[in-house]
């Protein structure tokens, strides 16, 4: 199997994790770890737009929870909704208190339960609400919540294709990333996203720095607390799963950079 360039990598991640016209040339294992080695960086292009939204609307005379809403409506638009729908069915399949089988049936149906929607509002309200209160206490920090939060969201994904942890299904985005990233490369992936979030941090001051590297390390905890209770109850991880990881992860990294 020949080897997977860089190029091939970032196809792979864009075309898989967002709807920018990038056409995935390779389906293979090689291209899924390439392109979830790479995850990060297209959640960085995610955030950057949302944060490009939010100032846009901040600079036409917006307020803050307006500029909030429209941010995290862009990762929504520019991912389909599947990582909050991958986030909805997860909480469907976990409360149902069902055998993995039937949990896993309940996450495949194109409804949402009520403990769906229940953490959809939930989720969708805090990172408003920490946006809201960043945008308005500086353009700037919250525009970078933004990045950062996007960022680290893809970075879960990331650490959760690490080699070891199972697919709980023979098929589907689940099966075809599970277990394809070396744990040496993710743990690297982890240390560059988090060296880079400090370092954009340090503009604003040491506090910011401590603030910024805390929620990273904070929200891959959640992500990471998540990924293995659903591995127990469902033998593994599913495309869903990993949607519920992204959005617990940017909810966390949100919330922790409201704070202070």
């Amino acid at each position: 199997m020949p080897r997977t360039s860089p190029l091939d990598a970032l196809r792979f991640s864009f075309g898989t994790l967002t709807v920018f016209p990038v056409r995935v040339t390779r389906w293979d294992r090689e291209a899924a770890r390439g392109g979830m080695l790479c995850a990060p960086l297209a959640g960085l292009a995610v955030g950057a737009a949302a944060a490009a939204v939010g100032l846009g609307l901040l600079f036409l005379g917006a307020g803050g929870p307006l500029a909030a809403v429209a941010t995290v409506a862009v990762p929504a638009v520019l991912t389909r909704g599947l990582h909050l729908d991958g986030l909805a069915d997860t909480a469907d399949g976990l409360g149902s208190g069902k055998p993995a089988e039937d949990a896993l049936r309940i996450m495949k149906q194109s409804d949402i339960g009520p403990f769906g929607v229940l953490t959809l509002v939930l989720a969708l309200l805090a990172q408003v609400a920490a946006l809201a209160q960043a945008y308005d206490a500086s353009w700037a920090r919250g525009a970078c919540a933004a990045v950062v939060s996007a960022t680290v969201a893809r970075l879960a994904l990331t650490l959760a294709a690490r080699a070891r942890v199972p697919a709980a299904r023979p098929e589907g985005l689940g099966a075809a990333v599970a277990g394809v990233v070396p744990v040496r490369g993710a743990l690297l992936a982890g240390v560059a996203v988090t060296g880079a979030a400090a370092a954009v941090a340090a503009v604003f001051g040491p506090y910011d720095v401590a603030r910024t590297v805390l929620a990273v390390l904070l929200s891959l905890a959640a992500a990471e607390a998540l990924l293995r209770h659903c591995t127990r109850r469902f033998g593994g991880i599913t495309g869903d799963v990993f949607g519920g990881l992204a959005e617990t992860a940017a909810t966390t990294a949100l919330v922790v950079l409201a704070l202070g």
